[in-house]
């Protein structure tokens, strides 16, 4: 896989795409993602997780509510994962992680997930670069374990969002009443480590790539959600499921 270099990919929809007929095929893939969902709960094969990774205002919460929201509730999680707790500090660092992952038939969301191991962690000095690398080593089997022995299908996305569009939403929450609860004074002060979490984040790409991640252009969140809708109905739709006959 080339290297990543998050500077030189576009964060925007291209100019030649038109918003309002992109809107319409989102729908219309919206639409039978909620009939290949409720296949693939049916046919109890097949699990779905989809990591989201980006940095804060990158637009997890807003994709989430696009793509998965028309589905069967019954099928599709999401769980977000936040500072770990005393319990969990006191065991490796994927134990939270693999109680969450999802059985045969469901889709899981991770809203942020056991990157933030190797990512958060480095910023802010936590970890060193030696068990940074045994932690990514330790994810790359640990990926390998889902895919291999529970047909697990692994969807990594990360959210690719401007620092300028970032200041620009963060600030929104400060200003538009129906975003305040959002405000996190945290999130200022996380903008100014802009750099070093891109570096940390390409590295992360380099070396935890099976499967490889998409970048997703996200300053339209229009765009954004229409890319990813159409990833997960591919992988879907590959799969090649059926429903199972009457139980006798």
């Amino acid at each position: 896989m080339p290297k990543i270099s998050l500077g030189k990919i576009a964060t925007r929809a291209p100019r030649n795409i038109d918003k309002d007929a992109t809107k319409k095929k989102l729908a219309s893939i919206c639409n039978e993602l909620d009939d290949l969902q409720n296949l693939m709960f049916a046919e109890g094969k097949h699990s779905i997780l989809v990591i989201l990774q980006g940095m804060d205002a990158s637009g997890k919460d807003g994709l989430i509510r696009d793509v998965f929201s028309t589905m069967n509730p019954q099928g599709v999680q999401v769980t977000s994962f936040k500072v770990p707790t005393a319990e969990e500090l006191s065991h490796d660092f994927l134990w939270r992680i693999h109680e969450h992952t999802p059985a045969k038939g469901m889709i899981k969301i991770f809203n942020r997930s056991h990157y933030e191991d190797v990512l958060v962690t480095r910023v802010h000095g936590l970890i060193d670069d030696k068990t940074a690398m045994r932690r990514m080593q330790a994810i790359n089997a640990f990926e390998q374990l889902l895919q291999q022995h529970n047909d697990t299908h692994i969807i990594k996305l990360y959210l690719h969002v401007s620092h300028e569009k970032q200041q620009e939403r963060l600030a929104e929450r400060m200003e538009i009443p129906e975003k305040m609860w959002k405000y996190n004074a945290r999130d200022l002060e996380e903008s100014k480590l802009w750099d070093k979490y891109t570096g940390y984040y390409e590295e992360v790409f380099a070396q935890c790539n099976d499967p490889e991640w998409n970048i997703i252009p996200t300053d339209h969140n229009w765009y954004k959600s229409y890319l990813v809708a159409k990833l997960l109905h591919d992988k879907m739709k590959s799969l090649k499921m059926k429903y199972p006959g009457m139980k006798k």
